[in-house]
Formats: C-alpha cells, sequence, structure tokens
C-alpha cells in the first residue's frame, strides 16, 4: 500500500470493486457492449471504480489527470485529443480499480467503449 494514500484508501478500493460506473453517463448499453461518457471539469474527481472487461476510451479535449491505482500507484497524464487506449485482457478475475481526477484547467471529455461479450 502507498503510505502516502489517504486514510481509508483501502476501504474505498475495497469498495469500489462492486462499483461498475465507469463513466459520467451511460449512453447506450445492450449485450455487446456499453458505451459511457466521462465529463470532467477542472479540479473534478471520478470516484473509485473497477475495470473487469475489455473497453477501449477516446479522449475528445486536451487536458490532464491523475488516477490512484489498487495497487498504489500515482499516474498524472497529459492527454491530447484524440489519444485512444486499448485494455483487451481484463475479466472478473483480471481487473483493476482506479479513480481519475481532473487536474488541468479545462474539461475533460472522454468516449470509452466496454466490450460485454
Amino acid at each position: 500500500m502507498n503510505m502516502n494514500a489517504p486514510m481509508g484508501f483501502e476501504a474505498a478500493i475495497a469498495a469500489a470493486k462492486s462499483n461498475a460506473k465507469i463513466g459520467t453517463s451511460l449512453e447506450l448499453e445492450n449485450d455487446r457492449m456499453r458505451i459511457w461518457h466521462l465529463r470532467l471539469a477542472p479540479g473534478e474527481r471520478l470516484p473509485f471504480h473497477r475495470h473487469d472487461r475489455p473497453y477501449f476510451w477516446s479522449v475528445l479535449t486536451d487536458g490532464k489527470g491523475r488516477s490512484q491505482f489498487d495497487d498504489g500507484r500515482v499516474a498524472e497524464i497529459d492527454y491530447r485529443r484524440g489519444d485512444t487506449k486499448y485494455f483487451g485482457d481484463l475479466s472478473p478475475t483480471n481487473m483493476f480499480v482506479h479513480d481519475l481526477q481532473n487536474i488541468g484547467d479545462q474539461e475533460l471529455l472522454f468516449v470509452t467503449v466496454e466490450f460485454l461479450k
């Protein structure tokens, strides 16, 4: 565990393992996929949540974010409009938990597609 992590970190991570809300709004869901929008104003944070299915995200705006992960890592990322990342090897037995905070000075906007099958 990261000794610099805020108190309650382990409890937040444990609770997040049941949080499948990986965006701020669910735009479409069918038997094969979920399409999410993720919109964060400067300073706003998406709470800890799990990723346990293959998915990809594409960012629609430039910006900067910070994520804390269940293994204690903290990553700061500079996003550029059009950046896309795919996570293809996730499953209920191979998952991760993280949050995302907008630490930039403009809105962050992502589209995320989560594959159910």
